[in-house]
């Protein structure tokens, strides 16, 4: 009971206690450096599942959103960085991707009501009349205070797409390597009778994602096939990725109440917690469906009337009985609300004497896809011997074409696709 207290005290204090780490200006990838700020979210505005990529000089939005813990609001500012295919960033002059000045003030704020836990929540959308995107490609939005532009506090990534092509693709478990086990092979087909492009086997390069990962994310830079204006990408073994397993699911929309994998509320102030139902392996288990964000979460408390500021902050605790201790590399809380990021936070942590792996997460109410994943020593990549491969999960495989010949100076996004393997 003693090191029950000791652990909770713990946790509140590193809670509470601002913790910011520098970000380098390399990083590209979507994630908070300031522990003040929680629930980042990057959505196509209108529509929370899709993936974040607009049309240029179309009506499109990409809306950002996120939590400050205060009590008062904090003058923040964002601006935008064009970049590569690859994420690092591109040579690119400011004026050469954005109109006007590429910064604007976050105005648009509102504070947390009825809730232990005070939070300002902020949103934005972009494009905007402030920043006005002139190009195609990849963007990331870096948020900063006012008074200091130097330091990112948090940054999210999307894409503009220029639409110029159009992209078939489909996903099948009948792949190169297995037919019906563990993987899923993506295929697909360029049209590119509306753009003109010199070399289609040199000026492409082509990304696929798996529900947003990108540990596990390939970059195609040849095709299989050209035949007049089309182009074939098939029969590349960098195109089958494990299967996986659908997502594990668990939501905190009731504080006052139980719901769907929590096992019992408590209050230790200042905080709820949500003590959720050990997970098990499921690697030896039988395929079962279960309806999926595909790795999103969605914020959202049941006895509040905007679930924006209305929503508490519940610490969230994880575990996982995996029998015993596992050698060789570490195991990973993964989803959106991780920003897919393998971290000391996200890390799950053996405790000898329970012989459980545990994870206790601040997280603020709603409905949230998860999954472990285990990265071996020495990789960056995430693999899913936890929850098993079943040829039948739906997963979502995001297609992104880039075009860039001798004559240009950054990536162009010219096309996207999206296929749902399971389907």
């Amino acid at each position: 009971m003693i090191k029950r207290v000791l652990h909770i005290l713990i946790l509140v204090l590193t809670t509470i206690l601002p913790i910011t780490a520098q970000i380098n200006e390399n990083d590209t990838r979507t994630q908070v450096a300031d522990s003040r700020f929680k629930s980042l979210q990057i959505r196509f505005d209108g529509n929370d599942y899709f993936p974040p990529i607009i049309i240029l000089n179309s009506e499109d939005r990409i809306r950002i959103s996120f939590d400050e813990l205060d009590d008062e609001h904090s003058y923040l500012r964002y601006s935008v960085v064009h970049c590569n295919a690859d994420w690092t960033p591109s040579d690119l002059v400011e004026s050469e991707y954005v109109e006007g000045f590429n910064y604007a003030d976050i105005i648009d704020y509102k504070h947390s009501i009825g809730t232990l836990c005070n939070y300002v929540h902020y949103s934005f959308t972009l494009p905007n009349d402030d920043i006005k995107l002139l190009i195609s490609g990849n963007y990331l939005v870096r948020i900063y205070a006012e008074d200091d532009p130097e330091t990112t506090l948090l940054q999210a990534r999307f894409y503009v797409c220029e639409n110029a092509v159009s992209i078939a693709a489909s996903t099948t478990s009948r792949t190169d390597i297995d037919y019906n086990n563990k993987h899923q092979q993506v295929s697909f087909s360029v049209d590119t009778k509306n753009y003109a492009i010199r070399n289609m086997y040199t000026d492409l390069k082509a990304f696929v994602s798996q529900n947003n990962r990108t540990d596990n994310e390939v970059m195609i830079d040849r095709p299989l096939m050209v035949s007049g204006k089309s182009i074939t990408y098939d029969h590349n073994r960098n195109l089958i990725f494990e299967a996986g397993n659908e997502f594990r699911r668990i939501e905190t929309v009731a504080q006052h109440g139980i719901s769907m994998g929590v096992e019992r509320m408590q209050y230790h102030h200042p905080y709820y917690h949500a003590i959720l139902y050990t997970d098990h392996i499921r690697a030896n288990e039988s395929y079962i469906y279960d309806k999926t964000q595909m790795g999103r979460f969605t914020i959202r408390n049941s006895e509040a009337h905007d679930s924006d500021n209305g929503s508490e902050y519940i610490i969230t605790h994880f575990t996982l009985d995996t029998e015993g201790k596992i050698y060789n590399g570490k195991i990973y809380l993964n989803g959106e609300f991780t920003n897919n990021l393998f971290t000391p936070t996200t890390m799950m942590k053996y405790d000898q004497a329970t012989g459980l792996y545990t994870a206790d997460l601040l997280l603020k109410q709603g409905a949230y896809n998860y999954q472990y994943l285990f990265v071996p020593e020495g990789s960056t990549r995430g693999y899913s011997s936890i929850e098993g491969n079943k040829y039948q999960t739906v997963n979502e495989y995001l297609i992104r074409l880039y075009h860039r010949d001798v004559a240009s100076r950054y990536d162009r996004l010219i096309g996207f696709a999206i296929t749902f393997s399971g389907k």
